[in-house]
């Protein structure tokens, strides 16, 4: 198991300074324009991070486009839920099936969106039925597909990783979003989908207090998530993926950077099995 942070996928060549400012040597990677998963953006990846030392464990792929992280407009826009974009997004997700594999990447990770509770939802089915046609895809590839916890219910996830069925699909687990988004305790929600946890961001925050925002992300240790019970419950369904910290919110650089700090010394001191040296 490692520490790394998400950053972000840089065309001119300096997507790593990030991670080896923090003395790291992993990361996830993310993009929100499809436009950059070429094989030549790819390849300069490659360079970058074998001169860095940096592996990149997954591919957090996003799409162009209108995102409203909220309730209100979050369910028309996020993920593969809106009818209007979701073959558009089906495709771009398939370029960065094709990115991670040339950049040695794991898997695929994204926001599938607020896919629906209610199985007979007339919408229901043609989302799984898209989430199949990326897993297949990312099947075909040799790699997997995994969703990030936010949008969805512990069970609604679960659900569709066994209608999907492709046997490829796992979970990013962010416990901080299951409590922004109001979904349900971290904790308890491993009893439903720790089996399918391959990797974890590092996160905190507090649940909602209106019904129409996110909670507030925190720093590590200052909100809802009950870090000690989060690691013995992952390592009771024995988890050995990586621990990637992702320090979001209305935060300054250099608030976000002493976050950053003092959350890889905390896992240090409080998951076994972590690689210590810097």
């Amino acid at each position: 198991m490692d520490i790394g942070i998400i950053t972000g996928l840089k065309p001119d060549g300096k997507s790593f300074e990030a991670v080896q400012q923090f003395g790291l040597r992993t990361c996830q990677l993310v993009s929100f324009n499809p436009q950059h998963a070429t094989k030549e953006i790819a390849e300069a990846v490659v360079r970058e991070s074998e001169q860095a030392g940096v592996r990149v464990c997954a591919m957090w792929g996003g799409f162009t486009g209108r995102h409203v992280w909220n309730f209100t407009e979050g369910p028309v826009t996020l993920g593969l839920v809106p009818k209007e974009q979701r073959a558009e997004r089906v495709a771009a997700l398939k370029r960065w099936a094709d990115f991670a594999v040339w950049i040695g990447a794991p898997a695929v990770i994204t926001h599938c969106g607020f896919i629906p509770e209610n199985v007979t939802d007339p919408e229901y089915e043609p989302i799984v039925e898209a989430i199949r046609e990326v897993a297949e895809y990312c099947k075909e590839k040799g790699i997997e597909f995994w969703f990030e916890t936010g949008q969805e219910t512990p069970v609604v996830l679960l659900r569709t990783i066994e209608r999907v069925g492709t046997g490829n699909l796992g979970i990013n687990l962010d416990p901080a979003n299951l409590i922004l988004y109001g979904k349900g305790n971290p904790i308890d929600a491993l009893d439903v989908i720790g089996p399918y946890v391959r990797n974890v961001h590092v996160k905190d925050g507090f649940y909602p207090t209106n019904g129409e925002a996110l909670g507030e992300q925190v720093a590590v240790g200052k909100g809802k998530v009950d870090f000690p019970k989060l690691f013995e419950g992952l390592r009771a369904h024995g988890f050995q993926g990586e621990w990637i910290i992702e320090r979001e919110g209305r935060v300054g650089e250099d608030e976000k950077n002493r976050d950053i700090i003092e959350t890889i010394d905390y896992l240090r001191q409080n998951v076994d099995g972590l690689r210590k040296e810097v």
